[in-house]
């Protein structure tokens, strides 16, 4: 039933994310809430208003969280691009971390590699360690053991049942020195677009995970050390139709959002042409300034300025950082549908 349930919300967030206009706007804050939320898992405090702000506006202490996300966020385009002529493989998932650990903590553990030495989770020790994964000798048979079943079709084993066994394989392998949390979950949306379960990248499971990080730690260790892979299956099964409403509601919050938006702008009259090439801007981009609102445009500095004055007294823009000059505005009701 679990599964029934699970598969019935992914096609229909599915089937949503084909008829939202100018979906790809909308899949790009889906890719960096996934970003944020992922990265907190492993530690890093950065927000996603944050995420979306330029370095130079980010706390000094917060750049190196800011660089992991932002790293995140550029690894998880890419693969879903390389996805298109590359199968879903160790030699994708290993450009994948490439990018993803690229001049942040761990740009020395060997990025792009599966690693070379013992590695282990928890404590300070080999000797207090919570979990001890394979020797590094056996990591590239397991591994490559682990891309055979993801396109062995012999396997008669439904897809999201076959992704929740490869996400806890991959992170009971922890084929990387550093990272391995990012990308394991990041597979699970790799392995669905690639069997065509998702026509867009719409689906991420961090938000989930990092408010029930405590059931999800304890369902892998679980298998490990009960060898009961159906608690986590039956974990896995919960968390996808969950994340597949949200995001289904969320698509409907936009386009009702859109809806509520659009006529407003009729009232800018000669800049209303501009106003809706803005407000489609600030889908993508919902933090901003009036520099990057005359590059994007291509229109004059004055001429974003002007633009930004009105949307603010529409009050769909608020100014937030209480400069003169360089300031910065968010577009909250528009962001605060990826952050409820």
């Amino acid at each position: 039933m679990l599964l029934e349930k699970a598969t019935q919300a992914l096609g229909e967030l599915n089937a949503f994310s084909l008829i939202v206009p100018k979906v790809d706007l909308f899949i790009r804050m889906h890719i960096i809430k996934e970003a944020s939320k992922s990265s907190r898992i492993e530690g890093t405090q950065t927000e996603m208003d944050e995420v979306l702000m330029r370095r130079e506006e980010i706390s000094p202490e917060k750049h190196d969280d800011w660089e992991e996300v932002q790293n995140y966020v550029q690894a998880m385009n890419q693969a879903i691009d390389e996805l298109g002529t590359l199968p879903l493989s160790n030699r994708l998932l290993k450009r994948t971390h490439a990018v993803l650990m690229q001049g942040v903590r761990g740009e020395h553990k060997t990025p792009g590699e599966f690693r070379r030495s013992q590695n282990w989770i928890g404590g300070a020790t080999l000797e207090d360690a919570v979990f001890i994964p394979p020797h590094h000798d056996e990591v590239t048979d397991l591994m490559s053991d682990l891309e055979s079943m993801w396109h062995d079709e012999n396997i008669d084993v439904p897809h999201l049942v076959r992704i929740a066994i490869s996400h806890y394989q991959f992170e009971t392998i922890h084929p990387f020195l550093d990272g391995n949390g990012r990308i394991g979950r990041l597979l699970i949306t790799l392995y669905l677009v690639s069997k065509g379960l998702l026509a867009k990248p719409s689906l991420y499971l961090s938000d989930h995970l990092e408010r029930n990080k405590t059931a999800y730690y304890d369902s892998l260790s679980m298998v490990r050390s009960s060898n009961d892979l159906g608690q986590w299956v039956r974990f896995f099964l919960v968390a996808v139709p969950e994340t597949a409403r949200k995001g289904k509601d969320t698509f409907q919050a936009i386009l009702a959002l859109r809806s509520a938006l659009e006529p407003k702008l009729l009232g800018l009259g000669k800049r209303a042409s501009n106003g809706q090439k803005f407000l489609t801007l600030l889908y993508s981009r919902p933090v901003i300034g009036v520099k990057e609102v005359a590059a994007e445009l291509g229109v004059s500095h004055p001429t974003a300025g002007a633009l930004v004055g009105e949307f603010t007294k529409l009050g769909i823009l608020r100014e937030i950082t209480g400069y003169q000059r360089n300031r910065m505005f968010m577009f909250d009701e528009y962001l605060d549908l990826f952050l409820e």
